[in-house]
């Protein structure tokens, strides 16, 4: 079952500097009427702003912690921190609050306060998912109204609900506090939530560096400069922008949305949005094309975003020159440079290919690739498994892009020459850096058994098998066209007496028709 969104649910704020010395008493336990939205310990909950998104839990789990709660089992206490301002932060257990919380106010990441928090734009799939979600919690427990109901028209609510919404005003969740200052409360926050559900190494990378350019990039680009401000300290006209340039490559990058099984050449060229590789993927590209240490080594700490501008202009440079409808685009079509037969998103190629284009305009030899572009996309799809070859000798994505993307230009350099695809194959096999390649196709389709059904990866090659043999195609380079970069083109130029007319016209890529020909 696919995750639930719950991150609009409890607000996230900076942690205060200043040192807690607050001693008063605080809470022990908190009941169902401290977790509606407008309760006065409810309002005053915040996550930490460098907190990881809520969105780990999928529908299934989110409807046990909300059963385990009604029938009065062992929750695992929640642990806070009040800063001097008052807010109750949560060092952990926000996802169990999250989940309790979707239950009483009916939002499971579509509701009313996820429609503020992101501004009304929430993607199709989240609406999917917590109407799904929605729907296992009502006929599994019921709705939070329905135990509302049960209490004066017991009659009108299934008997299950009536039981447990007699007991519900005395169920509690313990509590427990952290004590010291900011420092502390983010010590205890990266400690604890490295123990029993280790943060992911990307996520991880990305809290600890929170404030520098890539990852505030990262962070805009994968909600399309929605949802939290990780860049909220900057001018009003740096956030502006921050969010105009987050949503256009997030555009770029994941329009149309993918579907499995495929029945369409209209795939985009970043893979699914919201996979577990997907926050990785962004993070990688923002660093591949502004030359950032993956490390983070010497990248300081934007205080302006002044830096974090710069950083994202530079990505959707290269995205809008991969596919887009700007006239500096080569519409690559995804379905030959970034997917694999089976239509699985392929990292490392994608990296490559990024590499591969940025390494063309610094040769200034983007139209030595549009000469031959129509044998390298051949190649491409006949000889895949010689990049899968290279990505199995480096064993990852971060290492062998950079061969791979030599190995693109080596293919052009060679057919720019007027060498046959046999030719170009055969030198390059035999020079030392592709010296372990072999001439051999390995079947992509394994499978561990022999079905009568089709799997839905079988279905996406075969339709993928069929549409690549007759697809639309650039009248001027012969390179396949996609959906997203396509250039209505005069046949014989304006200029030279061309007329809009049907028959003077043809698709072409932008910048086929903007740049290579002119």
């Amino acid at each position: 079952m696919a995750k639930v969104n719950l991150d609009a649910l409890i607000s996230r704020e900076d942690f205060e500097v200043e040192e807690n010395i607050n001693s008063g008493k605080k809470k022990e336990t908190i009941s169902i009427e401290d977790i509606k939205a407008d309760s006065f310990f409810f309002s005053n909950i915040r996550k930490p702003d460098f907190q990881r998104e809520t969105n780990e839990w999928d529908g299934q789990k989110v409807c046990e912690l909300i059963k385990s709660f009604i029938e009065g089992d062992l929750i695992p206490a929640i642990i806070l921190w009040r800063s001097t301002g008052g807010y109750l932060f949560v060092i952990d257990g926000s996802h169990r609050l999250s989940a309790l919380s979707a239950w009483v106010n009916d939002d499971y990441g579509d509701g009313k306060t996820s429609k503020l928090f992101y501004d009304g734009a929430i993607p199709d799939e989240q609406l999917e998912i917590a109407q799904e979600t929605r729907r296992l919690v009502n006929k599994t427990i019921g709705s939070y109204e329905d135990f509302r109901l049960a209490l004066s028209y017991p009659e009108k609510v299934r008997q299950d609900i009536v039981k447990y919404a007699k007991n519900l005003g005395a169920l509690a969740i313990q509590l427990q506090w952290v004590e010291g200052d900011a420092r502390k409360a983010e010590n205890s926050f990266f400690k604890i939530n490295q123990q029993a559900a280790p943060i992911d190494k990307t996520e991880l990378k990305l809290l600890e560096s929170r404030k520098k350019p890539n990852s505030i990039a990262a962070r805009a680009i994968i909600r399309s400069g929605k949802g939290h401000k990780y860049w909220s300290l900057f001018s009003s006209e740096i956030q502006s922008e921050i969010q105009t340039l987050a949503a256009e490559i997030n555009e770029i990058l994941f329009t149309p949305k993918l579907q499995a099984p495929v029945k369409t050449l209209d795939i985009p060229i970043g893979g699914k949005l919201y996979g577990s590789q997907t926050l990785p993927l962004i993070l990688d590209f923002v660093n591949i094309v502004n030359h950032l240490d993956p490390s983070n080594k010497g990248i300081l700490d934007d205080e302006t975003g002044e830096s974090t501008l710069r950083v994202l202009k530079e990505v959707r440079r290269v995205a809008r020159r991969l596919n887009s409808n700007h006239p500096s685009s080569l519409g690559l079509h995804p379905a030959v440079y970034f997917y694999s037969q089976e239509v699985r998103h392929k990292p490392a190629s994608f990296f490559a290919i990024i590499d591969f284009v940025m390494e063309l305009d610094k040769r200034k030899k983007i139209d030595d690739f549009i000469d031959v572009r129509d044998k390298f996309e051949k190649f491409i799809l006949e000889y895949d498994y010689l990049i899968q070859q290279i990505h199995r000798k480096y064993r990852s994505t971060q290492k062998s892009y950079p061969h791979i993307s030599k190995l693109f230009i080596k293919i052009v350099s060679s057919f720019k020459a007027d060498k046959t695809v046999d030719q170009s194959i055969k030198d390059i096999v035999a020079s030392s850096d592709f010296s372990y390649l072999a001439l051999q196709n390995i079947s992509q389709l394994t499978d561990d058994f022999i079905s009568k059904d089709f799997s839905t990866n079988q279905k996406s090659a075969i339709y993928m098998r069929e549409a690549l043999q007759n697809p639309p195609r650039c009248k001027i380079c012969n390179g396949l066209i996609h959906r997203n970069s396509i250039s209505i083109d005069h046949v014989q130029r304006k200029q030279d007496g061309g007329l809009a007319t049907l028959e003077n016209g043809q698709l072409t890529h932008p910048y086929c028709n903007t740049g290579y020909k002119n």
